[in-house]
């Protein structure tokens, strides 16, 4: 068969395939006209050194894999040269993920120290506190969609006045025909607080700090895309919130709705954890005193604001 044959049936370019043969890896038989002339064992070849360079082994480092199967094996791993090849490779990959890991902890404590930087709440010692509110779980369980939010599309903004972390009265009905995007979010986590019991098997509950940072880190772009303003919304008081403004240095303020007002004239979806009573995690997108969009249920909050700014800008005004 032809290069581009082989390329095809291999999953690979026929760049590669060159690439393959100048390391003397396969070897093309000549035909009479001088092209070169491939059969099923090369087809072989190039799928194993494929599959093992996407596992991490360098193409040059498949060899004994190579002669493995050239030997007469079964598979390309059946001898003892493979097994080194692949405890190599294993090692390797070892000391990268030990050397990731200093770097990431270095980057947490960074993190942790600039998150507090002129805040009154100082860090717990070796940061492991907060590293817990800005980093989330990888087994964090999905909300589903229950369909509680369906409602609230086409809306109108209840009259309803809330205090802001920059002690203004802020009435959301009259917040002008731009768009304002409010975050809705059920508690945000402090250093030296406890989260309530079994909080990470809450679907949708873990992950505030990690949002607020998200819409922090987005804000201009957001502002660019056509929204007017920003804000945070939970049941937490103006106090608590304000802290958490100063630590994450964000650049717009928190409503606060500890009667959970919003949610009894809208509807809102919320739950009940430890006594309380808090929201769940929504986003409303308000416009001329209507919802104009509702994104529900949240997930993963880490990656919301950008969410957000991909709708703004895909729904241009």
């Amino acid at each position: 068969m032809r290069i581009s044959e082989l390329a095809r049936r291999a999953d690979v370019t026929t760049k590669a395939v060159r690439y393959y043969e100048s390391l003397g890896l396969i070897t093309a038989e000549r035909l009479p006209n001088g092209y070169r002339d491939y059969g099923e064992d090369d087809v072989r070849l190039v799928r194993e050194i494929r599959t093992l360079h996407r596992l991490g082994i360098p193409v040059e480092r498949t060899r004994p894999f190579l002669e493995c199967l050239a030997a007469g094996r079964a598979h390309a791993d059946d001898c003892p040269a493979s097994l080194a090849s692949y405890r190599e490779a294993i090692d390797e990959l070892t000391e990268r993920i030990e050397s990731l890991t200093a770097r990431r902890a270095t980057l947490i404590a960074n993190l942790n120290a600039a998150a507090h930087r002129g805040s009154g709440v100082v860090p717990e010692e070796g940061g492991a506190g907060h590293m817990d509110y800005l980093t989330l779980p990888a087994d964090l369980p999905v909300p589903e969609d229950d369909g509680a939010a369906d409602h609230l599309a086409g809306m109108k903004v209840p009259s309803l006045a809330l205090l802001d972390t920059a002690g203004r009265t802020i009435r959301l009905d009259t917040l002008g025909s731009r768009r304002t995007v409010v975050y809705v979010y059920p508690l945000t986590g402090r250093p030296g607080t406890d989260l309530p019991e079994g909080w990470n098997s809450i679907p949708g509950a873990r992950g505030c700090t990690p949002e607020s940072c998200g819409f922090r880190d987005h804000f201009h772009d957001l502002l660019e895309a056509g929204a007017g303003r920003v804000y945070g919304l939970s049941s937490q008081d103006t106090d608590y919130q304000r802290e958490v403004v100063e630590r994450l240095g964000l650049p717009f303020d928190m409503l606060s709705d500890p009667a959970l007002d919003l949610a009894g004239t809208l509807g809102l979806p919320t739950f009940e954890v430890e006594g309380m009573r808090l929201f769940r995690r929504l986003t409303l997108v308000l416009r001329a005193g209507v919802i104009e969009h509702v994104f529900y249920p949240v997930f993963p909050p880490n990656e919301h604001a950008r969410q957000v700014l991909t709708w703004l800008r895909e729904n241009p005004l």
